[in-house]
């Protein structure tokens, strides 16, 4: 990474803790970890468990089961995914000081009520907490929600502890809320301890879209339409319902840190507004209402990560919300090279500092602040 005056933070960078793996690999349906000791490739390398996470992964997951000679599913899960010094060491490799580091998806959206209940929640963020004592001044963290659970309280009760952790600067969640979308008016009352808490919602994806929309050759694919265009749609889709509903005009304190750069907000925001504009019947109620623009949210409540990979989607996204509330992140241990040493520097990561530098010039403090001091201000990232 190039030189530079201020520090350097990721907001948008994963760990699964080993109980969290563990979890996983005692499932036998996704997300789920597996091995498969039939179709080792190399005798005297043990094969790395695979991560299947996506709806998108299930038919080759299957065929995998009845064909050994088939693909193997998912992705590895490498030390990346895990290992505190991995972590580290990623960190140190390009140039990173502080990390917000993340459970990745999908969270504990799969818990069962009485999972979600019980001390695995707490157990978690105070995993990463002790992550974070362990190297003060570099780390901190999203906590977890345990949003499945029966009631209320519990996910209130886990919003009050996960304040008390001195790490803690805000809470990771997904799309699906409480299982109806964060339009659900029974996330309210979460949303609104979050914003008594001045904790930001990272809002990240995971279900993407229907199989069915990428057509009958997606096995063709890869996982190029559901990660490259389902996951920002997903983001798109759960934003607009948001604003819609009026949800950050019930709660004016809410602050929302969107992955991905927003997914196709920045672009479609316009479109969003014009929507509105010629609707007659929610015209009217957002002017009975007095609800601000998409525009006026987007500045006001809504920062954006800048993993994005390229310029151009990073200037949509300094249009739409200001270059004051763009903050850099990486999206590790996903996406590591394929051709190179994934201990050494990761295209991925360089290619969202290169779309900033190009965005905003290299050492302007509009990339200074991209790429760490919006990140230090808005989340306060100093040893208290």
């Amino acid at each position: 990474m190039a030189s530079r005056k201020s520090k350097v933070v990721d907001v948008h960078t994963h760990m699964y803790p080993p109980e969290y793996i563990s979890i996983l690999t005692s499932r036998s349906t996704i997300p789920l970890v597996r091995t498969f000791p039939s179709q080792q490739q190399d005798d005297s390398k043990p094969q790395d468990p695979r991560l299947i996470l996506l709806e998108a992964e299930i038919p080759s997951l299957q065929l995998a089961l009845s064909d050994p000679s088939a693909p193997i599913p998912g992705r590895p899960l490498t030390s990346h995914y895990a290992s505190l010094s991995q972590k580290i060491h990623f960190m140190d490799t390009h140039q990173i000081d502080i990390s917000v580091i993340s459970l990745a998806n999908p969270w504990l959206d799969f818990l069962t009520p009485e999972e979600a209940s019980g001390p695995l929640p707490a157990k978690i963020n105070q995993d990463f907490e002790r992550m974070c004592t362990l190297h003060p001044g570099r780390l901190f963290f999203f906590a977890t929600l345990p949003l499945t659970a029966p009631s209320a309280d519990v996910i209130l009760k886990s919003i009050e502890s996960s304040k008390e952790l001195k790490h803690c600067r805000g809470v990771i969640m997904g799309t699906s809320g409480l299982g109806r979308g964060l339009d659900d008016p029974n996330l309210l009352p979460v949303f609104e301890a979050l914003a008594q808490h001045n904790l930001p919602v990272f809002l990240h994806p995971h279900y993407g879209l229907p199989n069915s929309v990428y057509g009958p050759q997606q096995e063709n694919y890869g996982h190029v339409l559901p990660l490259a265009l389902g996951f920002p749609m997903e983001t798109t889709i759960a934003v607009a319902r948001m604003y819609l509903a009026g949800v950050f005009d019930a709660v004016p304190g809410l602050r929302m840190i969107l992955a991905h750069s927003g997914g196709t907000l920045p672009f479609l925001a316009g479109r969003i507004e014009s929507c509105v504009l010629h609707d007659g019947v929610l015209l009217k109620k957002f002017k009975e209402e007095k609800r601000r623009t998409v525009w006026e949210v987007l500045r006001e409540q809504v920062y954006l990560d800048a993993v994005v990979y390229n310029e151009v989607g990073l200037k949509a996204a300094i249009g739409a919300s200001g270059e004051d509330r763009l903050m850099f992140g990486t999206d590790h241990p996903f996406f590591p090279p394929l051709e190179t040493d994934e201990q050494g520097e990761w295209e991925s990561v360089g290619l969202n500092a290169q779309a900033v530098r190009k965005a905003l010039g290299e050492g302007s403090e509009g990339a200074e602040g991209v790429m760490g001091g919006n990140a230090v201000r808005v989340l306060k990232l100093v040893e208290e």
